[in-house]
C-alpha cells in the first residue's frame, strides 16, 4: 500500500485532483438489454435483420433495409428486486421504476437509382444502462474495517497531526488517504505511544461483532443516436451513426459495525472538554461498540462515440450482419463525501457519541470505455419465420482512464488489466408470424463475467483500490459482477401503417459485495452473494409512413 502511494503521489504532484478508479471505469461502461418491444423480445439478436429502431445504436446497417420512413417509442415498467445472502443474514429488496426506453425517427427517400435504390436518416433516443440497484445485509466478521484503516495507515508512516480532519491541514502536508483521517477523528484507529503507529478496534481472540450494509445506486446512460444509411443493390446494407451520450451515477453505501470486546482508547478531556487527549493504553472496556460509514459518489459527464455496420443479404432466406463500435470517449466531474459516526459507551461519559466528515470535491477526469465488435447471423423461413443469432466482443481490459489533462491514469489502467477480462454475449431470437397481423417472438441473451476469476473467487487475494489519496473517497466496499442472462418473449400487432408490440423481459445476475479489500492487515472480509432480477414489461407503439 505504502509503495503504491507512494507512486501515485510522485505521478500527480505536478496535475489536478483526481478521482478514478478501475470499478468507477467498468461501472461507466456498461450496456444493458434495451431498446424497443420488438427487439427485446426477440434478445437483442438484431443485427442480421435492420429495419427496427434499436438497430440505430446496435448495428448502423439495419437503417439501410428501411423503405419507408417511421416513428416510434417504447416505454418500460422495470420492477426488480435483489436478493442479498451472507453466512447468517438473507434480506429481499424490491422496487419499481417507469421510464421512456427509446424514442425514434427514421426517414427514407428513393433515390430512382438501380445500384442504392435509397438513401435513409435517423435520430433515435434510448437508454442504453440504468444503475439502479438497492441491497442490503448483515454478516458476522472476523476482522474489522478499523484494522484494515489502520493497517495502511501504519505503512503510509502518517503522524497524529497530518491526521487531524482539518481541509487545509490536508492538503498542505502528509496528503494522507481521507478514510484515516475520518478514522483517526472518530476513534476507529488509535495511535500506540510514541509512534506513527496506529491500533484498530478489533482484538484477535477477544473482539466479537456484526456488521451490517446497504448499497444503493441510480442513474442512468441515455444516448442520442444520428444515422446516415442505405443499401447496394438490394444486397449490401450500409449506415454509419455517432451516438452522443449523457451519463449520471449515483452511489450512496452505509456500513455500520457493532463490536463487544472491541480496542478502544482511554481518553481525557481538555480544558474545553474536548476528547483529544490519550492518557492511557487502548483497552477494552466496553461491550457497546460501534461505528457508520456513509460514503456518497456522484458522477456525471458526457460522451461521444462512432459506429459503423453492414448486413449482407446473398440470398433472400439468409443475412449476414457485422458492426463496430469505437470506444465512448468521456469527459466526468466526480463528487465524493463521507461521514463517519460512532460511540463507544463509556460509562465516565468522557467519550460522547459523535461525528466527522469529509468536504464534497468535485474532480474532473476522462475516461474511454472499451471498443465493441459484433457478428451475426439470420435465417428468414418463407414469409412466416425468422430465427437470428448475435455474438458480440466486449473487451473491458482495454478500459482507459485518463486524468483531466489528457494523460494516462496508469496506476488506474493498471488495476482495471488486473481485475477485468473481455466479455463474450450471446443473443438468440426468434418471430414467427401468426396471421398477417400478430406475431410471437422469444429470445435469450447470455454475457459472461467482466470479472477475472482471481478477483471473484471468495477466498481472493487480489486487492481492489476503490479510492486515492487525492480524492475524497471513502467507500472501502465494492461490489463485482459474474454473468448476466436475458429470457424474453413478446407479441406484435401490425394494421395496415401501424404498429404495437409488448415484451417481457426477465434478467438475472449475480454479484459478490465485500466490505473491504482482502489485506494483510486483519481477517479475510466477508463475502456476500448478490442476485439481482428484474422483470420489466415493455411497450412500444409506432407508424410507417
Amino acid at each position: 500500500m505504502n509503495k503504491r502511494i507512494a507512486t501515485i503521489i510522485a505521478a500527480i504532484t505536478p496535475l489536478m485532483a483526481f478521482s478514478q478508479t478501475a470499478l468507477d471505469s467498468y461501472q461507466l461502461s456498461r450496456y444493458d438489454l434495451r431498446g424497443t418491444a420488438r427487439y427485446m423480445s426477440m434478445g437483442g439478436a438484431f443485427g442480421a435483420l435492420g429495419g427496427d429502431l434499436s438497430t440505430l445504436n446496435q448495428n448502423p446497417g439495419g437503417i439501410g433495409v428501411y423503405r419507408k420512413s417511421e416513428i416510434g417509442l417504447t416505454l418500460d415498467i422495470d420492477m426488480q428486486n435483489s436478493k442479498t445472502s451472507t453466512s447468517i443474514y438473507t434480506d429481499k429488496m424490491n422496487r419499481t421504476k417507469v421510464s421512456v426506453n427509446n424514442i425514434g425517427y427514421v426517414g427514407s427517400a428513393a433515390t430512382g437509382s438501380e445500384l442504392m435504390p435509397v438513401f435513409n436518416w435517423g435520430f433515435s433516443y434510448g437508454r442504453t444502462a440504468s444503475f439502479n440497484r438497492r441491497f442490503r445485509g448483515s454478516a458476522s466478521m472476523s476482522g474489522s474495517l478499523s484494522n484494515y484503516i489502520a493497517g495502511y495507515t501504519n505503512k503510509g508512516g502518517w503522524s497524529g497531526d497530518e491526521l487531524v480532519n482539518n481541509d487545509e491541514n490536508y492538503w498542505n502536508s502528509g496528503h494522507a488517504p481521507w478514510m484515516s483521517l475520518l478514522a483517526y477523528n472518530s476513534f476507529m484507529i488509535n495511535p500506540v505511544s510514541g509512534t506513527n503507529q496506529y491500533n484498530g478496534l478489533w482484538q484477535d481472540g477477544k473482539t466479537v461483532g456484526v456488521s451490517d450494509f446497504e448499497v444503493e445506486e441510480s442513474g442512468y446512460v441515455d444516448e442520442y443516436e444520428i444515422n446516415l444509411g442505405g443499401n447496394f443493390a438490394n444486397t449490401v446494407y450500409w449506415g454509419i451513426g455517432v451516438g452522443i451520450t449523457d451519463i449520471d451515477y449515483r452511489q450512496s453505501v452505509y456500513y455500520e459495525e457493532y463490536l463487544n470486546n472491541a480496542r478502544i482508547p482511554v481518553l481525557e478531556a481538555d480544558a474545553e472538554g474536548n476528547q483529544n487527549a490519550v492518557s492511557g493504553p487502548p483497552t477494552a472496556t466496553s461491550n457497546d461498540v460501534g461505528f457508520g460509514l456513509d460514503s456518497r459518489k456522484h458522477i456525471t459527464g458526457t460522451g461521444f462515440n462512432f459506429k459503423f455496420g453492414l448486413i449482407y443479404r446473398p440470398i433472400n432466406e439468409l443475412r449476414i450482419g457485422f458492426a463496430i463500435h469505437t470506444p465512448t470517449y468521456y469527459n466526468l466531474t466526480q463528487n465524493n463525501d463521507g461521514v463517519v459516526d460512532y460511540g463507544y459507551g463509556y460509562s465516565d461519559g468522557l467519550l460522547k457519541p459523535g461525528y466527522t466528515g469529509t468536504p464534497i470535491e468535485a474532480m474532473n477526469w476522462k475516461l474511454r470505455t472499451p471498443w465493441r465488435m459484433m457478428v451475426s447471423a439470420a435465417g428468414v423461413i418463407g414469409s412466416k419465420a425468422i430465427i437470428s443469432m448475435d455474438y458480440e466482443y466486449r473487451p473491458y481490459q482495454s478500459m482507459t482512464a485518463k486524468f483531466d489533462d489528457g494523460d494516462n491514469c496508469d496506476f488506474v489502467n493498471e488495476d482495471i488489466k488486473n481485475y477485468y477480462k473481455a466479455a463474450n454475449i450471446i443473443r438468440i431470437g426468434a418471430e414467427y408470424r401468426l396471421t398477417n397481423n400478430f406475431s410471437l417472438r422469444a429470445g435469450y441473451a447470455y454475457e459472461s463475467t467482466p470479472t477475472k476469476s482471481e478477483v471473484y473467487a471468495d477466498n481472493s487475494q487480489v486487492p481492489i483500490y476503490t479510492s486515492n489519496p487525492y480524492d475524497t473517497g471513502t467507500t472501502p466496499s465494492y461490489t463485482l459482477d459474474n454473468s448476466t442472462q436475458y429470457i424474453t418473449c413478446g407479441i406484435g400487432y401490425r394494421y395496415k401503417n401501424f404498429y404495437a408490440d409488448a415484451a417481457y423481459v426477465h434478467k438475472s445476475r449475480e454479484s459478490v459485495y465485500r466490505p473491504f479489500t482482502p489485506n494483510a492487515y486483519t481477517a479475510q472480509p466477508y463475502t456476500a452473494k448478490v442476485t439481482d432480477n428484474s422483470n420489466k414489461i415493455v411497450l412500444s407503439v409506432g407508424f410507417k409512413f
